[in-house]
């Protein structure tokens, strides 16, 4: 497996993060983005002020990215919320893994208590089992809350975990 290397992401990075981005966003599989979102948009979501934006580097440049940020404001902001986006050709690389490593350490490291992952479409179950492998509960179910552009209307998960 090729070295993989993760670091802040910069301005620079968006073309690359836009170009893994776009195949997940326009499946409208996994994400609650419009499956039409403008690049500009995305990118502007991704490196919104409120969060702390990653990249995971392989051999040949960017191949994944994350976001981290508080899940809610005020009272809740002790627990954390994340995002993950893998380019499709880095399955079977370890992009995932490393980057839900680098950040859960990364939260640790910042004064998070805990992980809570919103909402989690149940159709994709990698994601499931990962963050079941790393620890994560589903405490929570919303009967048909996702819709799914091949399956209906899915449920989605809360998924949490202590730090």
């Amino acid at each position: 497996m090729a070295e993989l290397s993760i670091r802040m992401a910069t301005e620079a990075d968006a073309a690359a993060l836009w170009r893994i981005m776009e195949p997940t966003f326009r499946a409208g599989e996994t994400y609650t983005v419009p499956r039409d979102i403008a690049s500009g948009d995305a990118l502007a979501y991704w490196f919104s002020a409120a969060h702390r934006v990653f990249v995971v580097d392989g051999t040949d440049g960017p191949i994944g990215t994350y976001i981290l940020r508080d899940n809610q404001p005020g009272g809740g902001d002790h627990v954390c919320n994340a995002a993950f986006l893998t380019a499709a050709e880095a399955e079977g690389r370890g992009a995932a893994r490393a980057m839900l490593t680098h950040a859960l350490d990364t939260a640790r490291d910042a004064g998070y208590r805990a992980m809570q992952f919103n909402f989690v479409v149940a159709t994709n179950t990698r994601a499931v089992v990962t963050w079941e492998r790393a620890g994560f509960e589903i405490v929570g179910r919303l009967p048909g809350a996702f819709r799914h552009p091949n399956e209906g209307f899915v449920d989605a998960l809360v998924m949490y975990r202590t730090l």
